[in-house]
């Protein structure tokens, strides 16, 4: 995510060509869609996802895995992160008091407005839906567990809720934007993350869900495999089987692999599955032209790495020169090599069908595009509404100020100077969008008490 981003094509994978990438909880590429519509739980909106006039622009056949690699402030590379279940969390029981731990309170509002939820009724449905997502989740037991066994002195559950339920009540009550935002400032609190360093940065990378040709069965063509959580997963012995040792050196360990039987579904090109587990979830089409979802069914206990990382510190590329449109193009040039990167990160993922399922966030609940993002839930509230200044789709450069729902995490992003932007998914032909890589700011708003 770069402020001033340049337009980026995107082509087949492995073909894929991006003038600009992002670098994101390990690596993570965001795109800003304008003037398109998406049905069936995909994303939709009227406008631009900017909530300004800013624009790129997108050719695509397929939208391969957008969320995948990234770049950090300047060109810096850096991984997006798996899209999976939240830690198990350290809810609070009844903050007594204002949290002190991390989010600062803010004296005064960034400037700006998010416009995009005026420009048509629908944008503020998306975001009414998202808050409804939210108190959904709120509400369940594991919404009351995991802020129990957070610090007191955080956002206890309740006024997150209240908090959340007065916003919606404002979006739908509120003339326009002016009044809305005035009634925003009169009745709320903005608490800031600390960032980076506790300069108040943030880095802002972005994700799609993937959708990537598949088979239901093995073939010549389709040899790659996603696996289902094994049945005996839980008395694994530990540390867990490595990325090597399941599916082998160069993928196809097939018939010998200790998960053998447990197959999914298969995909063509390996670099693509792989791809899969760093974005947790994909949305596959198949060879008999259905449409099939899979959706993060669980994981071994290895720490994510990077091979966008790894290529650095080989010397492969240097840290500014590393783009996801040639780490592509080098595997490509160099498919031998494979076998060397990917076999490095030992953290295996699993998988399930989700029937069709919107893309779900670490709440179990379906993601809003441009509106739920990913954080470190062990530092941020789960479910709390957000006021994000970040770098989102544009060519123009600047921030864009947004409200959103922290709805999801990733394993690649940790800290409180990570954010991770959900866009949308699938194929999108001749949209325009921008990458989204760079510097902003994060705020948690809280009704004043």
């Amino acid at each position: 995510m770069i402020p001033g981003a340049v337009p980026i094509t995107i082509c087949p994978l492995v073909r894929c060509l991006l003038s600009r990438e992002a670098v994101k909880r390990g690596n993570g590429v965001a795109i800003g869609v304008r003037g398109q519509r998406w049905s069936r739980g995909r994303c939709y909106t009227s406008g631009d996802f900017s909530g300004a006039n800013r624009s790129g622009r997108m050719r695509s056949q397929l939208l391969l895995g957008l969320a995948v690699l990234g770049l950090f402030g300047g060109d810096r590379w850096i991984e997006p992160a798996a899209t999976q279940p939240a830690p198990a969390a350290n809810p609070m029981v009844a903050p007594v008091a204002a949290p002190t731990i991390g989010l600062q309170l803010s004296s005064q509002w960034p400037a700006g407005q998010d416009t995009g939820l005026w420009q048509t009724a629908r944008d503020r449905q998306a975001m009414i839906t998202a808050i409804d997502r939210s108190l959904t989740w709120l509400a369940t037991p594991a919404a009351e567990k995991a802020y129990r066994d957070r610090p007191a002195n955080q956002p206890d559950r309740r006024w997150v809720q209240r908090s959340l339920q007065r916003f919606r009540q404002l979006l739908q009550t509120s003339r326009n934007t002016a009044s809305f935002e005035a009634a925003l400032r009169r009745e709320f609190q903005l608490w800031q993350s600390p960032g980076l360093d506790n300069n108040n940065r943030v880095d802002f990378t972005a994700y799609y869900e993937a959708v990537y040709p598949a088979s239901l069965t093995r073939t010549e063509t389709y040899r790659y495999p996603l696996y289902r959580r094994p049945a005996d997963f839980d008395r694994w012995a530990q540390p867990h089987l490595t990325r090597r040792q399941i599916e082998g050196e160069d993928g196809l360990l097939g018939d010998r692999s200790p998960l053998a039987g447990t197959e999914l579904v298969w995909l063509s090109d390996r670099l693509a599955a792989f791809l899969v587990h760093v974005q947790g979830s994909a949305r596959l089409q198949l060879t008999n032209g259905r449409e099939f979802t899979v959706g993060y069914a669980g994981a071994t206990q290895h720490p994510y790495r990077s091979i966008g990382q790894e290529l650095v510190q080989d010397g492969v590329f240097t840290a500014e020169a590393l783009t996801l449109g040639k780490l592509i193009n080098w595997f490509a040039a160099n498919p031998d090599r494979l076998s060397d990167y990917l076999p490095r990160n030992d953290r295996f993922v699993f998988f399930k069908p989700t029937a069709g399922a919107a893309a779900t966030g670490s709440l179990s609940q379906p993601l809003t595009p441009g509106r739920s993002i990913a954080t470190d839930k062990t530092l941020f509230p789960p479910g709390a509404l957000a006021l994000i200044k970040a770098p989102l789709a544009g060519d123009r450069g600047g921030l864009s100020y947004r409200y959103v729902l922290d709805q999801d995490t990733g394993s690649a992003i940790r800290g409180y100077g990570r954010v991770d932007v959900f866009w949308c998914t699938g194929a999108i032909a001749k949209a325009r969008a921008g990458d989204v890589n760079g510097p902003g700011s994060l705020y948690y708003l809280l009704l004043k008490r």
